[in-house]
């Protein structure tokens, strides 16, 4: 296959379950849990016919707020075959903000586990729905959420008003093939198949709907960017809720006959016990992911000879990090991936075989059958080689747009049909492209535009950083002073003036931080993505005479 294909997440996962039977698809370690593609295909289609028996319909909306549980995987399919719109809830999530899910996505179904970290998810849906503790389940009448039809525990647990996963399987039995077949016969690759709320760096979370399409091609892509081949295992360790784990993760292994190891939470020593044992030939993970392996004093007590490719992404990438990641985990065959969830998520990715410069400054090119423009945030117009802008993309992964919010999707979207990203780039003469920073990113000072990228990646190269966010801090003279915010390595110290002193000289005297904090971590979103608008928050806090 070269082109863009025109199949359904379910088709895809035929076609794998026919081409590699016996190949492992699913595996955790930590509980000998391992599903060949025949047999993951069956446990598909089991609890398919199950969601079918309990009444769920094509174009209903079914929401799962769990962490990389077994059952996570099983659920992006069975929906996919049948039609549902599998609805991603972030495992941070507090009440206020699965209430906010829940009403904006007018979801019919929810799947949950009962605890996540140190909250307690099921005591938190019993005060949002106290009702079901009284009615009878799958006939669910609240106020609040008036869609809301049915909740399912993921386990074998009982709990009031809802069903367990074995009650949903023995159902299957009440569906028959012809009817399966029938309403998979109906469904489109340009269905709604995955809804995911974005990560809300900016504003309100807004639903982002995503099509078998979008995705299922997607991942084929990222998996062919990294040459994976059938057979080959991924250390999953990234949450499946975001798109980072369920397109590039599961897509990507779906569409080329990888084994999904997949871990529940990130743990250093977890992931590299699965890396070692389960002799993973790739890893995913965000930045700080492999500065935590790399940094764990058990580092050297783990075989990473079979590793050879993976994907960093999420935030940028520092070039110490990637040569360490390549030099002591043997992931020479590395890539970098730069997208948003709206993109499906993928538009620009590095190709195995890019110099170590265009793996370290740049995201790659644009993915086939995937154009990127830079535009003048200003004007909207194209601007040349070299020349910094507004990043947007076209083609085949450009989402179907926001759920129930034409405005917003509209002003994302150009009539075009370009995907306007909110982030800043530069494309090369070759179509590398660079992020520099987001629009709301940049930091001007007294009228010189700052990119907080350009200082991050200077200050990494000072002894002692482990990392480094930049971010601005609101000042009455110039309007916006460069701060700094830095994570040490364990058992440096550092004073504020050793940074300025590090700076003085080697960078532009305007962009050395006038203002150096040092922290323990930094806030994130779920995804692993930095807050950086909780920085500045902080910095007006910290300095409130800027």
């Amino acid at each position: 296959m070269g082109a863009i294909r025109e199949v359904t997440l379910g088709q895809l996962l035929d076609e794998a379950v026919e081409k590699w039977p016996d190949t492992e698809a699913v595996v955790y370690v930590d509980r000998d849990f391992r599903l060949t593609y025949r047999e993951f295909g069956e446990l598909v289609d089991t609890v398919a016919k199950g969601l079918m028996a309990l009444g769920v319909k094509k174009g209903e909306k079914v929401a799962v707020w769990a962490n990389n549980v077994p059952y996570w995987v099983t659920l992006q399919f069975a929906t996919a075959k049948i039609g549902a719109i599998l609805l991603t809830v972030n495992t941070h999530y507090r009440s206020h903000e699965l209430k906010y899910l829940l009403e904006n996505s007018e979801a019919d179904n929810l799947f949950i586990i009962g605890s996540y970290r140190d909250h307690d998810y099921l005591q938190t849906v019993y005060e949002q729905i106290p009702e079901l503790k009284v009615q009878e389940r799958g006939q669910l009448r609240t106020n609040k959420f008036p869609k809301l039809r049915r909740v399912f525990y993921l386990g074998h647990e009982k709990h009031r008003g809802m069903y367990s996963i074995p009650e949903l399987q023995a159902m299957a039995a009440m569906v028959s093939d012809e009817e399966y077949q029938a309403r998979q016969a109906e469904l489109d690759p340009h269905d709604v198949v995955n809804m995911q709320y974005t990560s809300g760096t900016t504003g309100f979370p807004k639903g982002v709907q995503l099509t078998h399409h979008n995705i299922g091609n997607n991942g084929y892509w990222i998996g062919k960017n990294q040459e994976f081949q059938p057979g080959e295992r991924l250390a999953l360790t990234v949450p499946l809720f975001h798109c980072f784990g369920c397109v590039l993760g599961v897509l990507a292994c779906i569409n080329h006959g990888v084994t999904m190891v997949i871990l529940e939470d990130f743990v250093p020593t977890d992931v590299m016990l699965a890396i070692d044992q389960e002799k993973c030939n790739a890893v995913y993970g965000v930045p700080t992911m492999f500065i935590a392996m790399l940094d764990h004093p058990l580092f050297p007590k783990f075989d990473f000879s079979n590793l050879r490719t993976g994907i960093m992404a999420g935030s940028p990438c520092p070039v110490e990090v990637m040569k360490r990641v390549m030099d002591k985990m043997n992931m020479t065959e590395i890539t970098i991936c730069y997208g948003l969830t709206e993109s499906s998520p993928v538009m620009s990715q590095t190709k195995i075989g890019d110099t170590m410069e265009h793996m370290t400054e740049t995201v790659g090119t644009a993915m086939p059958e995937v154009e990127i423009m830079i535009t003048d945030p200003e004007t909207g117009e194209e601007v040349g080689p070299g020349v910094q802008g507004e990043v947007c993309c076209r083609g085949y992964n450009v989402m179907k747009g926001y759920y129930n919010n034409p405005k917003a999707t509209e002003e994302t979207i150009d009539k075009d049909g370009w995907l306007h990203s909110g982030d800043l780039g530069v494309l090369d003469e070759d179509g590398y492209l660079s992020i520099t920073g987001r629009l709301k990113d940049m930091i001007i000072r007294g009228g010189e535009n700052i990119y907080p990228r350009e200082i991050e990646e200077f200050l990494y190269t000072m002894d002692g950083v482990l990392d480094v966010q930049v971010a601005g801090v609101p000042s009455k003279r110039f309007g916006e002073e460069v701060g700094a915010f830095l994570i040490l390595k364990e058992g440096v110290d550092l004073l504020p003036e050793d940074v300025t002193d590090y700076c003085r000289g080697k960078i532009s005297k305007y962009k050395i931080p006038k203002y150096v904090t040092f922290m323990t971590e930094y806030p994130m979103t779920a995804s692993g993505k930095i807050q950086k608008y909780k920085l500045r928050d902080h910095a007006a806090e910290l300095w409130p005479n800027a």
